[in-house]
Order: structure tokens, then C-alpha cells, then sequence
């Protein structure tokens, strides 16, 4: 007794108790309810049945009649057009970023941190904030693109099924542009300067060494970028809800905010669940991405 005692202060046993105890907790807040989700979507549910776990069991019927609505692949090509336009805004633009706060100038810690001002924003303030740059009559956007000569006429953004999308990419990918500036700055602070000298005397323009020398040894972080920005864009629904709600006639509506809207607004759990559970799979190939993109970083 007084050597297990011993151990679970001090040794194996403390270490083993150090990850059992958060691991539980993730079990009971996280776990539990993903398999709980899982199994719905294999039962038939109602607002009946909602309070009990025993419903009756139904197959793969909830997958095959939603793949059998005409709205699934509209929606899930949404997703898709979400997801891309999203990852590469931000990350193309929060690359930019990057190098450009990289060649340290005055001021650009101070600068820097007021980019991160995005990203703390909760998801709803952003969405209001950009409900009034895309509004079609009084909207900043539009003012900026009347006076630069792009647009003769209004575009209401939140309601023309062509641009409701597009509307709230924008706002997401203002909204996830610092976070990949971040990440980014970081990875190429790692970078030894010693690469980038030896390459300039040796006759590399700015081009090549950024193709040789940057880009190679960002590539665990970029990886690692992609497969987070994967993950927090399927995440996002703050923005659909205070912007577009899905509509107009689902032109701007996406999985997450379907599943939702499937649950809450027609109550039928079992299609909302079946819907989070195709979304937890493309979740998962992200989180393998993301383990294997930094696995060489956390073994050096």
C-alpha cells in the first residue's frame, strides 16, 4: 500500500493520473456525446423520443434519404466552395502578411497585434459588423466599389443568391487572416538567416530563395495551417446565422449551419445528427493531416 501510495505521488502512477484525469474529462464532455450523435443518426428520432436512447434502429435509412434530397449536393458543393475560397483567402493573404511583418520595420510588433483584433472577435460581432459593410443600400463595400469605378449599381450581397455566399467568405476570411499570419510568422522565424545569406552569395534573387529556401522548410507548418483552417471552417456558423441564414433559397447555406437548422428549427434530430457525422469524418482526415504535419516538429 505505501508503494502504490508512493507511486501516485511521485513516479509512474503520478504521471499515468497527470493524463488519465484530462482524458476523462474530454471523455465525458466530448466523447460521450460524439457517439451519442453517431448513434442517432442510425436511429429514428423524434420530439417524442429525444429523451430516451433506446429508439427504434433504422440502418443507414437516414444517410440514404439524405443523400436522396434535392438540397444535399447543392449544399455540400457549398461547403466545398466555403471551405476552398476560405483556406486559400486566408492563407494566401495571411502569407502575405506574414513576409511582409517579417522584414521587422518600425512598428511592426505593435502592428501586428492589432491584425489579432479579428480574430478575438466573437463570431456574431464580426457578422454584424460585416452585415453593415454588405448592405446593399448604405454598405461600405459597395460605397468603395461605386467610387472605384468596378460597380455602376448596388449589390446586395446577403440576398442575391449569386453573392450571399461569397458574402460571408469574405467575412471569414478576414476573420481567420491573422490567425495564419500567426501561425505563419512563427514558422518562418524558424528559419535559420544563415540559408538566405549563403543563397544570396550564391547568386538566388528574392524568388528563388522564397521557392527554395521558404517555402521547403514551411512545409510541415503549412501543412499544419491547411489542416487547422480545415477544421475551424467547418466549425464556423456564427457567420451564416448573423449574416445570411442560409438563404436565400439555400444559395448560401453549408453543412454546418444545415445541421443545425435540420435539428433546431425542423426538430428532425436524426438528419441533423447523420449530417455532423459526415462532417466528423472530413474533420478527422483534417486531424490526421494536422498529427502528421507537426509529428516531425514535436520529434525535434
Amino acid at each position: 500500500m505505501k508503494r502504490l501510495l508512493s507511486s501516485t505521488i511521485d513516479g509512474r502512477g503520478f504521471d499515468i493520473a497527470l493524463v488519465a484525469l484530462p482524458l476523462a474529462f474530454l471523455l465525458a464532455l466530448s466523447g460521450i456525446p460524439l457517439l451519442y450523435n453517431v448513434l442517432m443518426s442510425f436511429q429514428e428520432v423524434d420530439m417524442f423520443s429525444l429523451g430516451t436512447l433506446w429508439r427504434p434502429f433504422v440502418g443507414l435509412r437516414n444517410y440514404r434519404e439524405l443523400f436522396a434530397q434535392p438540397e444535399t449536393w447543392p449544399i455540400l458543393a457549398n461547403t466545398a466552395v466555403f471551405v476552398t475560397a476560405s483556406i486559400a483567402g486566408q492563407f494566401v493573404i495571411g502569407f502575405g502578411l506574414a513576409l511582409f511583418f517579417w522584414t521587422n520595420f518600425p512598428g511592426a510588433s505593435w502592428l501586428r497585434g492589432l491584425f489579432l483584433v479579428s480574430w478575438v472577435m466573437p463570431g456574431l460581432v464580426v457578422g454584424a459588423i460585416w452585415n453593415w459593410i454588405l448592405s446593399g443600400d448604405f454598405g461600405v463595400l459597395n460605397f468603395l466599389l461605386r467610387e472605384s469605378g468596378i460597380i455602376s449599381g448596388n449589390i446586395f450581397w446577403r440576398s442575391d443568391p449569386n453573392y450571399s455566399l461569397w458574402a460571408v467568405i469574405l467575412a471569414n476570411i478576414w476573420l481567420g487572416t491573422s490567425f495564419n499570419m500567426i501561425l505563419l510568422s512563427v514558422g518562418l522565424s524558424s528559419i535559420p538567416g544563415d540559408l538566405y545569406e549563403a543563397a544570396e552569395l550564391d547568386g538566388a534573387n528574392a524568388w528563388q530563395r522564397f521557392w527554395t529556401i521558404t517555402l521547403p522548410m514551411m512545409r510541415s507548418s503549412i501543412g499544419a495551417i491547411i489542416a487547422l483552417g480545415l477544421i475551424f471552417t467547418l466549425q464556423q456558423f456564427d457567420l451564416f446565422a448573423a449574416i445570411t441564414s442560409g438563404g436565400p433559397n439555400n444559395s448560401s447555406n453549408v453543412t454546418q449551419y444545415w445541421a443545425w437548422d435540420m435539428s433546431f428549427r425542423q426538430y428532425d434530430f436524426a438528419k441533423g445528427a447523420t449530417i455532423s457525422v459526415i462532417m466528423i469524418v472530413f474533420v478527422m482526415i483534417a486531424s490526421v493531416v494536422y498529427v502528421r504535419s507537426t509529428r516531425h516538429e514535436v520529434r525535434g
